[in-house]
């Protein structure tokens, strides 16, 4: 009898332990600038994409500008950057139960905050940390958030894509990234590559319930904060990269820009073309499918830092 009581007690334990809700995709990365008007006319008038709403402070200086990339994908600008910040604020993803996702992580032993709060946009969202130090937002789309009540709207056939495949964020440690994404959060590794067949350089994490992914950008000494524009940044998806330069060298705004504006075919065999924003954010325009249709080898270097050992 007592055997059996034990057996009930561990069997109650683990049906009650919380289940991970769905994380369905990246809803936006969130970017400092210093200069408001220079960073939309690049992301608005260079890039094509539309602000549909924006928040305030009290006296009506902006505070946060919403670029939108598609329904459920925004590039969240604010204001204020000072020298030696990082121009990265954080990366969101999107699920279908914010307090649920609250709940499974705590139970994991993530810190998360006593409850989730409803924005002034009008999502659910919380914050957490990763073992790099970024902070990362679980975002639950309402029906009557700014979001979803804009649906449809601000989509400009002006803009250079409608999808933000993925995001890139340094990673010092990782073997660490890879548990915490991949054991906690449900993220699958589907890519691995090297710059210089030597050591490993990067590493792909697809959300688990999506097409979209985190690409680690691994260092053994990271840059300084105010370095990592190009490590940090934004990957937006299209079908033809030559036909968007084309069309983004016809605009005014290639005028006054003074970077090169070079077509590259990456180690992971696609088109890309990186541009960056005033603030030397970087922006990457990468092509869905590689150059063959055939996929990367990925590679067996093993990370930067050899005391964390290979990541399998």
């Amino acid at each position: 009898m007592k055997a059996l009581c034990v057996s009930l007690t561990i069997a109650s334990v683990l049906v009650a332990q919380p289940v991970r809700p769905r994380i369905l995709g990246i809803s936006h990365v969130a970017i400092s600038v210093s200069d408001l008007d220079k960073a939309r006319a690049y992301y608005e008038g260079f890039l094509g994409f539309a602000e549909p709403f924006d928040l305030k402070n009290t006296d009506g200086a902006v505070t946060l500008a919403f670029v939108k990339v598609n329904d459920y994908q925004y590039i969240e600008v604010s204001p204020g950057l000072k020298p030696g910040d990082d121009r990265l604020k954080h990366v969101a993803f999107y699920t279908d139960d914010a307090e649920k996702m609250r709940e499974y992580l705590k139970s994991r032993g993530v810190t998360v905050p006593d409850s989730v709060k409803e924005g002034r946009s009008g999502t659910l969202n919380f914050n957490i940390t990763d073992p790099d130090g970024h902070t990362l937002e679980f975002v639950q789309y309402l029906p009557d958030s700014w979001a979803m009540q804009n649906k449809g709207q601000a989509l400009p056939a002006s803009r250079v894509s409608d999808h933000m495949g993925h995001a890139g964020i340094l990673v010092g440690n990782a073997a660490a990234a890879v548990k915490f994404y991949g054991d906690v959060l449900g993220f699958q590794e589907t890519y691995r590559g090297s710059s210089n067949g030597k050591v490993l350089s990067w590493i792909y994490m697809r959300v688990p319930d999506g097409e979209d992914y985190l690409e680690f950008m691994l260092y053994k000494d990271l840059p300084a904060p105010d370095k990592r524009g190009g490590a940090h940044h934004i990957c937006l998806m299209l079908p033809n990269v030559t036909e968007t330069l084309h069309s983004l060298q016809e605009k005014p705004y290639a005028k006054t820009y003074n970077r090169p504006m070079d077509i590259v075919d990456g180690v992971n065999r696609k088109r890309h073309l990186s541009l960056f924003d005033p603030d030397g954010t970087r922006t990457e325009l990468m092509e869905p499918v590689t150059i063959d249709g055939k996929p990367a080898v990925p590679s067996t270097a093993p990370p930067p830092n050899n005391a964390i050992g290979g990541v399998q």
